[in-house]
């Protein structure tokens, strides 16, 4: 089966450009592989977190009529919000993104966050943008003692929020509600979202997880 490289570039009618970026260089050889003979294909190795900001995102400017469609796949937390909020305010760029969740509840998002390794707390708020991921994740409550304990959220209200930060704070106007992606256990392991500036891109990609979604496929 092929995979999302080999599906962007099988796409009817073909985009202009492709850039694949990856900080894994055997997978950056497959790809390389993937698009040989296309030369309007581009494949960089390296940190996404900056290739896309420096690189990638200059090439697709709104008062230049171009447009993108960015698909983060990132392997978990390890994407910058600031990739998410420029794509969002450049009005260009339409998105897809595996939001890591269940990255989140390995490393970050335990019953009891006191025992976290700070450099996990530090990925989580670089990924969110900022330190508020905690007031979403846990709600305050009393214990038989008496004291004020967090109790943790579940993972649709995190995704949420999620949601709600890539309307207010990143700037897209149209953010479709996240689709869980389950692996055979039944466990949600990401969220799919999809975020973009038009209502008809928002309206396409509600049928399309619509009908997934009822055809119980995810």
């Amino acid at each position: 089966m092929p995979g999302s490289p080999q599906i962007a570039l099988d796409i009817n009618p073909p985009f202009k450009e492709y850039f694949f970026i990856d900080i894994d260089g055997d997978k950056v050889v497959e790809l390389k592989r993937i698009v040989l003979g296309r030369t309007e294909a581009y494949v960089l190795q390296g940190d996404c977190n900056y290739s896309l900001i420096k690189e990638i995102f200059p090439k697709v400017k709104f008062e230049d009529y171009r447009r993108g469609l960015c698909l983060l796949d990132p392997y978990g937390l390890d994407l910058n919000w600031e990739v998410i909020q420029v794509a969002g305010q450049m009005k260009s760029i339409d998105m897809f993104l595996n939001f890591p969740v269940m990255d989140m509840n390995r490393n970050v998002l335990w019953r009891d966050p006191t025992g976290v390794d700070p450099a996990d707390v530090k990925r989580m708020n670089i990924f969110w943008g900022d330190s508020s991921w905690n007031k979403v994740a846990y709600r305050p409550a009393r214990d038989l003692f008496g004291q004020t304990v967090g109790i943790k959220e579940s993972n649709n209200t995190i995704a949420s929020a999620f949601r709600k930060r890539l309307q207010e704070v990143a700037g897209f106007k149209h953010v479709s509600k996240p689709l869980p992606m389950r692996n055979s256990e039944g466990a949600t392991i990401y969220y799919l979202f999809f975020a973009s500036q038009q209502q008809v891109a928002d309206n396409i990609i509600k049928d399309i997880f619509d009908k997934y979604s009822r055809r119980g496929i995810i």
